[in-house]
């Protein structure tokens, strides 16, 4: 079984039940002190470690079972495979890899709110965050059944209008307005709308309630602060052909 190959260093894949790596090994190396190596590299302990030898079509040659012969007496080239198993029949697989067995600190929502080194209590003492005056404000206004009260008496039915982007990428979308108040499946003033393109979430009706009528996924709910009224015509993108012969 001794290698023709004259090169001392021989590059190996090393893989074991939790890892997978690629090293160099000198041939002079004795599979004794190979297994040290291999040790740290696979958690696998030298007193239970089985190397087999593949070579690098990932078919099995033999296992290195003779601590005292040196790597290279063996048919090994670059680009085969070591496999490292752990013979002890009383191990637990996956010991160091599966964190579910990983004891957690856990603490109570109770204990968290009371501690003050928390990033919940440096937010809340900054008032940053979700915590902020501005964001404070904007929760009172969500659950307040008159919220958003003033906003809406600038919108009536029939406007046309643009819904602001809900990112700075974003386009704004444009439509008409087709309901302004209250609705039964949140507190507050919202603006129903039928967008100009079927970019909304519905027709019209949210949780069995008609509030307008509109074809399916044109229709859509916000609040009137994200709404601007104005002189917004629906975009045509239809080109005749006078339009092809400017472009």
């Amino acid at each position: 079984m001794i290698s023709l190959d004259t090169n001392p260093i021989v590059n190996l894949f090393v893989t074991s039940e939790s890892s997978s790596s690629e090293r160099r090994f000198n041939k002079d190396i004795t599979i004794g002190a190979l297994k040290e190596r291999l040790e740290p590299i696979t958690g696998v302990p030298i007193a239970t470690m089985q190397i087999k030898l593949f070579d690098k079509n990932d078919q099995f040659v033999c296992t290195l079972n003779d601590d005292t012969k040196k790597l290279g007496f063996y048919s090994v080239m670059d680009y085969g495979r070591l496999q490292v198993e752990d013979l002890n029949p009383y191990r637990i697989k996956n010991e160091w890899t599966d964190c579910s067995q990983v004891k957690k600190f856990e603490i109570s929502e109770e204990e968290y709110n009371k501690r003050n080194d928390s990033v919940r209590s440096f937010l809340q003492r900054n008032k940053l965050g979700q915590y902020s005056e501005e964001n404070q404000r904007h929760l009172e206004k969500e659950n307040d059944p008159e919220g958003y009260f003033e906003e809406a008496q600038a919108i009536k039915v029939g406007d046309r209008c643009e819904v602001n982007a809900e990112s700075k990428t974003g386009m704004p979308k444009r439509g008409t307005v087709k309901y302004v108040g209250k609705t039964e499946f949140k507190p507050g003033y919202w603006i129903g709308i039928a967008y100009d393109e079927p970019q909304g979430k519905h027709n019209g009706t949210v949780k069995g309630k008609s509030y307008f009528q509109c074809l399916p996924k044109y229709g859509v709910f916000v609040r009137p602060n994200k709404v601007t009224v104005g002189d917004f015509p629906e975009e045509d993108f239809d080109l005749d052909d006078d339009d092809l012969d400017e472009l």
